[in-house]
Parts: structure tokens; C-alpha cells; sequence
């Protein structure tokens, strides 16, 4: 797979196609883990470069990356991939500094109109030792965001109300607090998110590697594979 977009040639063919023989539109919401150079807007912090930087990781090429392997093995396309390094779901960063510009519920409007959205967060939120905050629903205030269980509730409720019909999977990396990862179950339960929990991934410099990139598209592409055909839109 050279490209995800579709040659000009071919559009209006595709555009009168019946819409359960169109490719599924996947959008990724990530950090750094689900980040390539060229592939996320500009702005966007990134891990992975083209070309790579051997001293962090072995990826070489963008066709290694997790998402373009589970994208590639089901004939999908990409729509949007919001991914931003150090991101985090709450609005506290690293320091406590204040990430509110790339949480991300922050982003949640930039994904296009996917069939598929695939979030992978929490990985910074767990190595930044943000709080995990109580579990708030509803009466969220711009305070409570700089913990994680409101910024979760938060993203979770927002993702709902704006792609109503697009199936969603959370992808939870293996590795992190307890806390963190449990009250991601929770909330994903609350908002009937279904979640991957990854486990063995190989990893560079806490980032996945070759391997580790292959272990998670294997794992995620297992977890879409067992989600009820009518969450897809039709």
C-alpha cells in the first residue's frame, strides 16, 4: 500500500459505489506512539522521523506504524491522524506544565468523518504522574481537567456526542499505573467505549518497536475484528 488516498482517476467511480463496498475511514487519536513525520499535522510533535533516528527506535518507514498495518490488512483508508507526541489526556503535561492546547479531548474536532476511530492515550499521563483526580460525569470544571479521570469523562462524552455512529476502540498500552489503566476501564465502560488491553509489546526506549509496532497492530486489529458489526456506520 503506496498511498491511502484514492487516484483522482478512480473518484467518481468510488463516489457511486454502494457504501458497504467503500473502504471503512479510520481516524487515529494518539501521542507519540501512533506518530510518524509526514503523517500528522504540521505543529504536531513527533517520535518518529523519516529518516529514523536509529538512537530511539528501529522503525525505518511509516508502513511499520501500528495503525498503517491494521489499515492495510482490512482495506481501509485513513481519514485524519491527530497523533502528538507528549500528548496527554488531562490537560497536565510533564513539570505540570499546562498541555491543554494538545489534550485530547482538544482535538477531538480535527478527526474528520471516520467509520473507525482508534484512541491511544494515556501512556503520558501515566509517565508524568498526572492525578488521577476523582470520577466526575457531569459539572466538569476547567480545574478538574488537570486530572485524569475528568479529562477522560471528558474526551470520552465528547467523542460520543460528535461521532455518534463511528466505531471506537480504545487502545490501553501495557506498562502503566494501575490507577491509570483501571479508570480507563471504568470510564470506557461508562461510555460503552470498548478498549484493547496491549500486553507484551517490544519496546525502544519506551517506544514500540519493529516488533512492537507488528504486536500492536496484531492486537488491535484482533479487538475490531470481535466489536459488533452494527457500531460500524452503514
Amino acid at each position: 500500500m503506496k498511498k491511502f488516498l484514492i487516484p483522482a482517476l478512480l473518484t467518481a467511480a468510488f463516489l457511486f459505489l454502494p457504501v458497504s463496498a467503500q473502504a471503512q475511514k479510520v481516524s487515529i487519536l494518539g501521542d507519540s506512539y501512533s506518530t510518524f513525520q509526514g503523517y500528522i499535522p504540521e505543529g504536531n510533535a513527533t517520535w518518529y522521523f523519516n529518516p529514523y533516528k536509529p538512537e530511539r527506535t528501529d522503525v525505518t518507514s511509516v508502513e511499520q506504524t501500528w495503525w498503517w498495518q491494521v489499515i492495510e490488512r482490512n482495506g481501509y483508508t485513513l481519514e485524519v491522524n491527530d497523533s502528538w507526541s507528549g500528548s496527554t489526556i488531562s490537560y497536565a503535561g510533564y513539570n505540570y506544565a499546562d498541555f491543554s492546547d494538545r489534550a485530547f479531548s482538544t482535538r477531538i474536532h480535527r478527526l474528520g468523518q471516520p467509520d473507525i476511530l482508534l484512541i491511544f492515550g494515556g501512556t503520558n499521563d501515566s509517565w508524568a504522574g498526572v492525578p488521577v483526580g476523582k470520577f466526575k460525569y457531569g459539572l466538569i470544571r476547567r480545574k478538574d481537567l488537570y486530572t485524569y479521570r475528568p479529562g477522560l469523562a471528558k474526551l470520552l462524552k465528547g467523542v460520543r456526542k460528535m461521532y455518534p455512529d463511528t466505531k471506537v476502540l480504545f487502545i490501553i498500552n501495557d506498562g502503566l499505573r494501575e490507577e491509570i489503566v483501571s479508570s480507563t476501564q471504568t470510564i470506557c465502560n461508562r461510555y460503552k467505549v470498548p478498549y484493547v488491553d496491549l500486553q507484551g509489546i517490544d519496546k525502544m526506549s519506551g517506544h514500540p518497536s519493529i516488533a512492537g509496532m507488528k504486536q500492536i497492530a496484531d492486537q488491535v486489529d484482533a479487538a475490531l475484528k470481535a466489536l459488533p458489526a452494527q457500531n460500524t456506520k452503514r
